[in-house]
């Protein structure tokens, strides 16, 4: 084939191919209550404050996924309440859109049950996270039962992940233990260590300096 058919033809391709918008905005519905605002909040600042010298990541929640143009047009699935993915670029966005990230789909991902989702939660979404997602890692946590559960993707099936003596569940994307504590879940650090907040790192140090004598907001 000639040069000048080469471009022809490259030109009809391009008149029939439809690539599908990349900037589009989450569309989340509210979460349903302070419970699970809170919870997801807890979990982003924790993250992102453990990890505040890495730029090879992105931690959101309650953001919009979207995996394929039939999504957009049957918008027959919701975001995750928290998501993580690693080896990309750490900014701000309007939501996460798999073309647009060369076909990244999150490495984890925890959901926070209520009772009107945790049917769809614990069925069709894992469903989703692993037959189309492909998800390393799958938790999902009940802040009134304090249910925790998590699976590990191995040959394209969710294996139900075993607890630690304190009733944790390792992360081997994170590197992580997640746990409950307080009523809420939480990270550690594999040594145990509970990782804070900027708040509560904050509050342990004005405790220690009041400890010496020493008033910290003076």
């Amino acid at each position: 084939m000639s040069l000048a058919k080469d471009l022809e033809y490259t030109d009809e391709l391009r008149e029939v191919i439809v690539v599908p918008p990349a900037d589009l905005w989450s569309d989340e519905p509210p979460l349903e209550s302070d419970l699970h605002r809170l919870q997801m909040q807890l979990l982003i600042d924790c993250l992102v404050w453990l990890w505040r010298s890495r730029n090879d990541f992105y931690a959101s929640g309650n953001l919009t996924i979207y995996y394929s143009p039939q999504q957009i047009k049957s918008q027959d699935f919701r975001g995750p309440d928290f998501f993580v993915v690693l080896g990309t670029e750490r900014k701000p966005r309007k939501s996460w859109v798999v073309w647009a990230e060369n076909g990244q789909y999150p490495n984890v991902i925890v959901e926070i049950l209520s009772p009107s989702t945790a049917e769809v939660d614990k069925g069709l979404k894992k469903k989703i996270y692993q037959n189309i997602f492909r998800t390393p890692e799958y938790f999902w946590f009940d802040p009134n039962g304090l249910e925790l559960a998590g699976f590990l993707l191995v040959g394209g099936q969710y294996q139900t992940l075993e607890t630690n003596p304190q009733g944790w569940l390792w992360s081997e994307q994170l590197e992580l233990f997640l746990g409950v504590q307080n009523g809420q879940l939480r990270f550690f650090m594999k040594e145990g260590q509970l990782v804070q907040t900027p708040a509560e790192i904050a509050e342990a140090l004005a405790a220690q300096l009041r400890e010496l004598g020493i008033e910290p907001n003076a």
